[in-house]
C-alpha cells in the first residue's frame, strides 16, 4: 500500500515557476515508478511526466517537454515536478501516481493516486 500527498501548487503568473512535491508513505517507494498527471476543468486527465523506479528513465508529454522536470529522492520518499515557463494552459489539478511496474504514460497502469494540488497560471 502506498499513500501519496501532493503539495506545492498555487497561483502564479505566466512565465513563472512552481515546484510540486509528492510525498509517499511505505518502505517500498523506491521500487515504484512515479507519474504526474493533470486535469483541467471539463477535460480528461492527461499525462504530464513519469520517472522510473531508479530515476534513470524520464518521460514527458510534448506539451511540457523542455519546461518541466521530474525527479525523485528515494531517500526522502518524494517525487518532484519542477515547472518553469508556465502558461495559462498549464492550469489544472495535478496528481501524482505510483506504478509497481514500468514507468508509463497510461493512467490506468497506476495503482495509487494522490488527492491532487491546484495549479493556476494567470495571463
Amino acid at each position: 500500500q502506498v499513500q501519496l500527498v501532493e503539495s506545492g501548487g498555487g497561483l502564479v503568473r505566466t512565465g513563472g515557476s512552481l515546484r510540486l512535491s509528492c510525498a509517499a508513505s511505505g518502505r517500498t517507494f523506491s521500487s515504484y515508478a512515479m507519474g504526474w498527471f493533470r486535469q483541467a476543468p471539463g477535460k480528461e486527465r492527461e499525462f504530464v511526466a513519469a520517472i522510473s523506479w531508479s530515476g534513470g528513465g524520464t518521460y514527458y508529454a510534448d506539451s511540457v517537454k523542455g519546461r518541466f522536470t521530474i525527479s525523485r529522492g528515494n531517500a526522502k520518499n518524494t517525487v518532484y515536478l519542477q515547472m518553469n515557463s508556465l502558461k495559462p494552459e498549464d492550469t489544472a489539478v495535478y496528481y501524482c501516481a505510483a506504478d509497481s511496474g514500468w514507468a508509463t504514460i497510461h493512467s490506468y497502469e497506476y495503482s495509487y493516486w494522490g488527492q491532487g494540488t491546484q495549479v493556476t497560471v494567470s495571463s
